[in-house]
């Protein structure tokens, strides 16, 4: 009850990227992944899983990270998305949106970006697109460079 901390259970690790070792791409599990290394890629949980990615103080990831339950401790540029539990440890420094159903924030964890609460079950948000420089037929007819507007 009081004083009684709940925290993941005995996690099994499937797959450790270690300390000095750099991926450059996209990485896709299931189960358990220690992240001790740099990951610039997205790290995404296959979906439907209870996946949990553990981010030691030595970690960084640049890209999104979608894993249900998460324990970060390293560097994440990017958004976060945990639809389960995501836990930040005193190290912890997030430069993105951390899109969460629970959340852990231990003292001293950082954020630099938004704190958005999810729950369980609800779509992620979608993006909008730049329509400024359709003509109304559907064809884009711009350049992609945008035009000053005279003032009257």
């Amino acid at each position: 009850m009081f004083g009684r901390k709940k925290g993941f259970s005995a996690t099994r690790i499937d797959t450790l990227v270690g300390q000095g070792t750099v991926i450059n791409g996209d990485l896709v599990f299931a189960g358990g992944l220690h992240v001790d290394g740099t990951i610039k890629g997205n790290v995404i949980a296959e979906q439907g899983s209870t996946a949990i990615l553990i981010l030691s103080e030595f970690g960084c990831i640049e890209g999104e990270v979608k894993v249900p339950n998460m324990v970060l401790n390293g560097e994440i540029v990017g958004d976060v998305y945990g639809s389960t539990r995501v836990e930040l440890a005193p190290k912890s420094r997030i430069k993105g949106s951390v899109y969460y159903n629970l959340i852990e924030m231990a003292i001293g964890a950082e954020v630099n970006g938004g704190l958005v609460h999810q729950p369980q079950g609800q779509q992620l948000p979608k993006r909008l697109e730049d329509k400024s420089n359709n003509q109304g037929d559907g064809n884009n007819h711009g350049s992609g460079n945008a035009e000053p507007v005279a003032e009257s």
